[in-house]
């Protein structure tokens, strides 16, 4: 088992954040550290992803995880990678960023819906996979595929508040991927930093008693 996965497995919580800008990140990112989150992932469709990722690692070294998502194909990857990325999370299943991954000594966590895209993935050497998206197919879904897919770690990722998350892990999830719902950017712009703790604590607690 990676370290990464170590993690993920311990802390059960991956924050995204997509769309931050750059004179905020950092702000945003010690505030969730603050809460008790201690996986983050910049997307790479976010401008300035790869500079904020290097700067992160730098910045929040030994205090967090630091990894790209929203990694569509290689040449994300590679990008991500050489900033410094310690996993890369996708919304859709690349059996060459797996691979790519793996060269690297790279986590890799890719996007699935179906049972077969969930063992190919695992079968192409995901140590674990994201689940996606979960807003939509609902935690039945996962309670069902959980029953002949019951070794495989899973990250679910979509329309986790706090009313429901206890319910995710109890259908099955391992981990969960969380943006707007911890990360309320408006909070961010208006300097709420406060508020970014306070909420990322709530989730951290949330999941620590589960």
């Amino acid at each position: 088992m990676s370290t990464m996965l170590e993690l993920l497995l311990e802390h059960k919580i991956v924050a995204i954040l997509r769309g931050i800008e750059d004179s905020q990140a950092d702000a945003a990112g010690q505030a969730l550290m603050d809460g008790g989150i201690r996986l983050m992932e910049i997307t790479m469709n976010t401008p300035g992803a790869a500079v904020m990722i290097e700067r992160w690692r730098s910045r929040f070294d030994g205090q967090a995880a630091v990894g790209a998502g929203t990694v569509l194909d290689v040449e994300m990857a590679k990008t991500a990678v050489a900033a410094g990325a310690q996993f890369l999370i996708s919304p859709n299943l690349d059996e060459e960023v797996i691979a790519y991954g793996n060269e690297q000594g790279v986590s890799v966590w890719p996007g699935v819906m179906t049972p077969t895209e969930i063992v190919k993935a695992w079968k192409a050497g995901a140590e674990a996979v994201k689940l996606f998206p979960m807003g939509t197919l609902g935690t039945k879904y996962l309670t069902e595929i959980r029953g002949p897919l019951d070794s495989i770690p899973i990250m679910a990722t979509g329309g986790v508040d706090l009313h429901n998350i206890k319910d995710y892990f109890a259908a099955g999830a391992n981990a969960v991927g969380m943006g707007g719902k911890l990360l309320n950017l408006e909070w961010v712009r208006e300097g709420k930093f406060d508020l970014v703790t306070e909420r990322a604590r709530q989730f951290v607690d949330a999941v620590s008693k589960i």
